[in-house]
């Protein structure tokens, strides 16, 4: 996802986190704007019912950014682009933790849903239909867009909200690397699914979701198999990451930063025995999360110093 942050625009920042919005959002903007057929009198309301989109996919992904911070973790930014948004967010990695974190960014389309159908049907009540169409309209559409968001990415397929759940779900039972694959296979189903939906409606939009979803199935299988080749390493007895709790693997798995020596630093006392370089950090090679080495067994003096 990183041809994302590189062709993105900063709009703002809210509490501490960054929002982007990709070029290509322009384009998709000005055709919906300008040929959308409906039922509103002026350009200005397809203006506004565009902006209601936008306001209604930040706040979901918000949701994600803010659900992740409030478990410990780390919501870097977001990206918003023709398909949808992107929350760059790295919860610790524990099942509840990432279940929380994904979650959240639907529960916002759920609290949306019941003032939005409140609104509608106290226009109908009151006869906004005829007295005030647009606005009627605009309520309906709004509606609309929050339900067939909620919908859609409740879907359980990988790397939508469903998806992702699903997996947290199964990380309870079958561990994350099993977990994780058994979402993505799921997930390749369901894009073989929406291909051939798109072929049966024409619908390049639904083509490409079905390519977006293809890509992240197969970078998500390739990190399943990463995961579980760590997870069958001897491991380190007495030390356990900070962040997932998760005894270091056995190995030389650290490079040094000066001379580039592969070493485990674990064993040689964080000291690169071909340099004798000392470091105060490490990254996690299960969760990936940099820390403190002294954070890994406090109580080892020789590891405090440096």
């Amino acid at each position: 996802m990183n041809f994302l942050r590189r062709g993105s625009i900063h709009l703002f920042r809210f509490k501490g986190i960054n929002l982007y919005l990709h070029w290509s959002w322009f384009l998709l903007a000005a055709f919906a704007v300008t040929y959308r057929e409906g039922s509103f009198s002026s350009v200005g309301w397809n203006m506004l019912d565009y902006a209601a989109l936008f306001a209604i996919v930040t706040m979901h992904e918000y949701g994600h950014a803010l659900a992740c911070r409030h478990v410990g973790g780390t919501p870097d930014q977001i990206v918003l682009w023709p398909l949808g948004g992107v929350a760059y967010v790295n919860p610790p990695q524990r099942p509840g933790a990432t279940l929380w974190s994904i979650a959240a960014g639907p529960l916002v389309n759920v609290a949306l849903a019941p003032i939005l159908l409140g609104l509608l049907y106290a226009g109908a009540l009151l006869g906004w239909a005829t007295l005030l169409p647009n606005v009627f309209v605009f309520i309906k559409n709004v509606n609309e867009i929050n339900l067939v968001l909620l919908v859609f990415n409740m879907l359980p397929i990988f790397p939508l909200d469903g998806g992702q759940i699903l997996r947290s779900l199964l990380w309870f039972v079958v561990g994350r690397a099993r977990s994780l694959q058994f979402a993505v296979w799921i997930g390749f189903v369901g894009a073989a699914g929406l291909i051939a939906v798109a072929i049966f409606s024409r619908s390049p939009w639904i083509a490409l979701i079905s390519v977006f979803i293809l890509m992240n199935c197969w970078s998500g299988l390739r990190q399943a198999q990463v995961l579980a080749r760590v997870a069958k390493l001897p491991r380190h007895a007495g030390y356990a990451c900070p962040s997932c709790h998760a005894a270091p693997p056995v190995g030389r798995f650290w490079l040094c930063g000066l001379c580039r020596h592969p070493f485990d630093i674990f064993e040689t006392r964080a000291i690169c025995p071909n340099c004798s370089a000392r470091f105060s950090t490490t990254r996690c090679l299960d969760c990936g999360v940099q820390g403190p080495v002294s954070e890994w067994a406090p109580e080892t003096p020789a590891l405090v110093r440096t």
